[in-house]
């Protein structure tokens, strides 16, 4: 008997553009379809990899039976409440700090900018309805899957519950993705805090807003929020920002930070919140100091925490850890050989390309690897990834205290963007461009780009590494001039100089005087 067995989902304003989301992702009128007798592959969760993995396996033309469960809003975290709207806001946002630079370039600024934060939330709540149809249970309906809106969880090997039924299954597929890890900090629970689950609900700008976490998503949303005309107070404990990217890359950005008036709060410790009729106050330290401030919101940036709960993952033999999620071989295959996890659950890497490109991993060798047709592994993929600051900070491969953590004599060629033309033009020199290559060897092992754009010149230096083409095949990239990625160029010519041995040299200098 086929059901409806979920509670309607509300996401927060419910205007029209959260209704006709809402619409989409998680329908109000949904009724699960009647189950198969045994299902060729069953996924749980519905966000980047589960729909890659559902629409890859169902899109074979092989007739498999494919069932795809998700408890909550399809199209998971990116759709809903991650990479999508925190890049409408952040756009925003830049339009208002090219404004406030406009005198730069000989354009007068008017006397006041006004934001309507109100018109920027709603905005973003539109693009996000729009491009909500791509992940929309309708969508996959018509592409031959049976999508189930309810909370799944494993009975017993081979069955999976969800709303009322039972499922039968071959093979599984966990990707239930991680949500925001909120600090046990005294007195954070009673006075509440944002987190990206909830921020883009906002729909007034807090005056003063604490940012909790200095690294990635915690620097993105302080910065956006700042030119947007919040009073942003960012805690990190460590002594820099982004301390996990290149050290030289993190001080850009935190020079842009301390210039656009973000009051950095490093080497610091939250000791407790309490609310009072002036706000929050946070108390903390500063380098062993005491202090304390008051904000009107706090919002949380500081990790990810896996979605493990209610799976009932001890009835199937899948070991987990709360803290690292699902544990997975480097063929993403849990400790039941006949489930697989991918994405967040189980990945260091956290990012939506990451959990695509794992996803066509456990297509691979859930499907085809039993035939013999080979099997594909997570640590042979080249992974870039951009913190989407301005400017952004894009790496790939390795850094260069890793390399030499791994025995490996490095030289890094460096590219300051004060040296490329269009960087100038554009007012954008304080970036630069860092490549890694062994000593005597044009084989690229890392990359760092620091940049307006940085993402959408990172992936040039990931094909030459993902395709074993050195800094000598880039150096013969006809590359468009003027543009900044120009500076990639300048990185492999700088390479093809250090050819010119004294002694090649000589030998040229002897053929120009002959000729």
């Amino acid at each position: 008997m086929s059901q409806s067995a979920f509670q309607p989902v509300v996401v927060s304003p419910m205007d029209e553009f959260n209704q006709r989301l809402v619409s989409r992702v998680h329908p109000p009128d949904w009724t699960n379809p009647q189950p198969r007798d045994r299902y060729d592959l069953v996924v749980i969760g519905a966000g980047t990899a589960g729909l890659v993995v559902a629409a890859g396996a169902a899109g074979l033309g092989l007739g498999l039976k494919v069932a795809l469960i998700e408890k909550h809003l399809m199209g998971g975290d990116c759709l809903n409440v991650g990479c999508v709207p925190s890049k409408c806001v952040i756009r925003s946002s830049r339009v208002v700090a090219e404004m406030r630079a406009a005198d730069r370039f000989g354009v007068r600024s008017p006397n006041s900018i006004e934001v309507d934060f109100a018109a920027v939330m709603a905005r973003m709540r539109q693009v996000r309805a729009g491009i909500s149809d791509h992940d929309s249970a309708d969508r996959f309906r018509n592409l031959g899957i049976d999508v189930f809106l309810g909370a799944g969880q494993f009975v017993e090997p081979g069955t999976i519950a969800v709303g009322g039924t039972t499922l039968r299954y071959k093979k599984a597929v966990i990707a239930t993705g991680a949500r925001a890890a909120v600090p046990n900090v005294d007195g954070l629970d009673q006075a509440g805090c944002l987190t990206n689950e909830t921020v883009f609900s906002l729909t007034e700008r807090p005056s003063r807003l604490a940012v909790i976490g200095g690294g990635p998503i915690g620097s993105e949303l302080a910065q956006t929020f700042q030119r947007l005309g919040s009073q942003v107070i960012l805690f990190h404990r460590g002594s820099h920002i982004l301390n996990k990217e290149d050290a030289d890359a993190a001080a850009v950005v935190q020079r842009v930070f301390i210039r656009e008036g973000i009051d950095l709060v490093l080497n610091s410790a939250l000791r407790r919140v309490e609310s009072t009729s002036e706000g929050k106050v946070i108390h903390f330290t500063r380098d062993g100091n005491p202090d304390s401030i008051t904000v009107d919101e706090i919002l949380v940036g500081a990790g990810r925490a896996p979605n493990v709960e209610g799976l009932n993952l001890e009835s199937v033999g899948v070991e987990y850890n709360r803290q690292r999620g699902i544990a997975v071989n480097d063929y993403l295959q849990t400790t039941n050989p006949h489930i697989y996890a991918a994405g967040d659950i189980c990945m260091d890497w956290k990012f939506t390309h990451a959990a695509d490109a794992a996803a066509r991993i456990v297509i691979k060798n859930t499907l085809f690897a039993p035939f013999g047709l080979g099997r594909s592994t997570l640590s042979s993929l080249v992974m870039p990834w951009v913190t989407y600051t301005d400017p952004e900070i894009a790496h790939v491969g390795l850094y260069e205290q890793e390399a030499q953590q791994q025995g490996i004599d490095v030289e890094v060629i460096t590219i300051p963007f004060e040296e490329v033309d269009r960087a100038l033009a554009d007012g954008e020199e304080s970036g630069f461009l860092k490549i890694l290559h062994p000593r005597g060897s044009d084989k690229i092992l890392g990359a760092t780009i620091v940049a307006r754009h940085a993402g959408e010149m990172i992936s040039e230096v990931t094909t030459a590494m993902v395709h074993k083409l050195g800094l000598n095949k880039l150096s013969s990239v006809i590359h468009p001039y003027p543009t900044q990625a120009e500076a990639i160029k300048k990185a492999a010519d700088a390479y093809r100089r250090t050819l010119l041995t004294p002694r090649t040299k000589g030998f040229l200098r002897a053929l120009t005087k002959l000729s």
